[in-house]
């Protein structure tokens, strides 16, 4: 009987012992500190191996275009960045659409890229592309190059709101050129149209340099074209530029006001950007955005765009899919109200 109790109690003794010990090594982990989100994701990106091996840069347009020279320089400057070769590689045909299909539908690694620009906002909705911004993970912008009105020098109008008073007492007499129908430089007019009630005619050209052409020929009295196509012509006196289509001025011309200032919330013209399929890691668009940024603030890069007449404007991730989502319903209202959606 004796030695049944002393069992007993033994056992009784051992239970709140494990009992003890489990409590303390409970307590133990919890006092044991945590890592921090910011210390768990300098972990993370500790772990990124990424990248092991070069990067593709991939540029819808051809080789010695002003969208092609502008990548080559950035991929140069963002190697050092990086840590990995960039290599540029030209995917021409089908107005950008090719290329941009390339990349969309490359696997989400980080080690293909595009070099993106506005028209990825704008062939969709004219039945042009099948590949929308929706595709692709933005990671930086790099470029921005407003429509410009630009006029002869001795037009009777000397800033945007004379104007915009003239094209309202003389409707449709203000011929403006620009590129082909459906193209930026003609958004760039209807976008005035648009924001400030005005009605112009549009011609259309193939291009910027023609369109100037005309203007400086009397065929036309005004064009929508980037700042770069007519800066040489407005330095020597034969044009002027009595606004850009931004929120901010051009670099180039940082004398000539926006429209933003005259009250008008419009923004039209070119921008390029670096985008990755869409599904690409959140930590490998971090270190890509982190390297192009890097690179567009070098001054190799920065005096290669100024030779240019091209315009740096840099957004990381987050903002530059804010603006290209803008954009896309921005245009595609447009282009349906000009009866060119598809």
């Amino acid at each position: 009987m004796k030695k049944k109790v002393m069992v007993l109690t033994m056992l009784a003794f051992m239970l709140v012992f494990a009992a003890a010990c489990g409590n303390n090594t409970e307590s133990a982990s919890e006092q044991k500190p945590k890592a921090t989100p910011s210390e768990e994701k300098e972990v993370a990106k500790d772990e990124l191996k990424f990248p092991e091996k070069p990067v593709t840069l991939v540029v819808p347009y051809a080789a010695g275009g002003g969208t092609d020279a502008t990548a080559r320089a950035l991929a140069k400057a963002a190697e050092e960045f990086l840590g990995q070769p960039i290599g540029v590689v030209n995917k021409t045909g089908g107005n950008a659409i090719v290329g941009m299909s390339e990349v969309a539908n490359a696997k989400p690694d980080g080690y293909t890229l595009l070099f993106n620009t506005s028209e990825i906002v704008i062939l969709p909705h004219q039945g042009m592309s099948p590949i929308t911004y929706e595709d692709f993970a933005q990671i930086a912008q790099i470029n921005f190059d407003p429509s410009a009105l630009t006029v002869p020098a001795d037009a009777p109008y000397n800033t945007l709101e004379e104007f915009l008073a003239y094209a309202k007492e003389n409707p449709g007499k203000i011929r403006v050129g620009g590129s082909g129908t459906g193209g930026i430089w003609h958004l760039g007019s209807a976008s005035i149209e648009k924001v400030t009630g005005v009605k112009l005619n549009y011609v259309p050209y193939d291009g910027g340099a023609p369109a100037k052409t005309a203007l400086l020929g009397g065929h036309i009295e005004a064009v929508t074209i980037s700042p770069a196509e007519v800066l040489t012509q407005v330095k020597a006196g034969e044009l002027k530029t009595l606004a850009v289509l931004a929120t901010d001025r051009s670099d180039s011309m940082p004398d000539v006001p926006t429209f933003n200032e005259a009250g008008y919330d419009v923004a039209v013209g070119v921008w390029r950007g670096i985008d990755a399929p869409a599904g690409t890691p959140a930590e490998v668009i971090e270190k890509l955005q982190e390297a192009f940024l890097k690179a567009a603030k070098e001054q190799e890069f920065i005096t290669f765009m100024e030779n240019n007449g091209l315009g740096i404007v840099l957004k990381g991730s987050e903002d530059y899919h804010k603006m290209v989502k803008k954009d896309n319903d921005f245009y595609k209202e447009l282009l349906g109200e000009l009866g060119l959606s598809n």
